[in-house]
């Protein structure tokens, strides 16, 4: 298996992801769960999948560690790359990793301008420019739809193809938006392009595509999530 066969292969072609139209960017997008299900392994493909294809991801760590992100990636990437022979896998990971830097807040820390101020500093700097960010840990329960305009802004004016978030949801929290998108971002509907939910509540657990404003490329498209591997898998 080659580089080429694992970026045709993977489950995320379903959403379109890689696909521009008329040369716009692709949207926010958002993984949601309960808490310790899987968003970090999720948002970690993601990003190995814009890694693969040459674009280059800043993944915006909130109130974890850098080596905790680093290993994130390591055990995904061995992962994905199961099939591929160990001479090759062992080729392309220094320029795959090449593609991605991680950038680490506290919670209290983090907020919007101070991202852009750390970015716009790497940019002018010559040192990164990234096409995509990922951001793991950002706190939803006082967020607005405002503030995501924010963020939307951020990447339209930065040029970038797409902003990646988590968001923890609760059981006991039943409120929810028409689209099925579950609180605390049941009221941000309009902000996100593509919105994934884990759920656990069946036999299997399955990746929910709530929302996908490219999945007309694969309309029928279900996806499932491994818990034992953390890996997505198409059904």
């Amino acid at each position: 298996m080659t580089k080429e066969d694992l970026i045709q292969s993977n489950p995320l072609r379903a959403l379109g992801l890689g696909e521009k139209t008329d040369g716009k960017n692709q949207g926010m997008g958002l993984v949601m769960a309960r808490a310790g299900l899987g968003k970090t392994a999720i948002l970690v493909q993601i990003a190995l999948d814009f890694m693969m294809r040459g674009d280059k991801v800043l993944h915006v760590s909130i109130g974890e560690s850098i080596d905790k992100a680093r290993s994130w990636y390591t055990d995904i990437f061995l992962l994905t790359t199961a099939d591929m022979a160990d001479a090759e896998r062992r080729e392309i990971e220094p320029e795959v990793m090449r593609n991605r830097m991680i950038m680490t807040f506290k919670e209290s820390a983090f907020g919007l301008a101070k991202l852009e101020e750390r970015l716009d500093d790497l940019v002018k700097q010559d040192v990164y420019k990234p096409n995509c960010l990922i951001v793991d840990g950002y706190d939803f329960s006082d967020s607005k739809a405002t503030d995501m305009q924010g963020f939307i802004d951020l990447m339209e004016s930065r040029d970038l193809d797409a902003i990646w978030f988590s968001a923890v949801s609760h059981r006991g929290d039943k409120r929810v938006s028409e689209t099925g998108i579950p609180a605390p971002c049941h009221e941000m509907d309009e902000m996100f392009a593509s919105v994934l939910f884990i759920n656990p509540e069946t036999e299997a657990i399955k990746l929910d595509i709530i929302k996908c404003t490219a999945c007309e490329i694969d309309a029928s498209a279900k996806l499932a999530f491994d818990p034992s591997t953390m890996l997505i898998s198409k059904t």
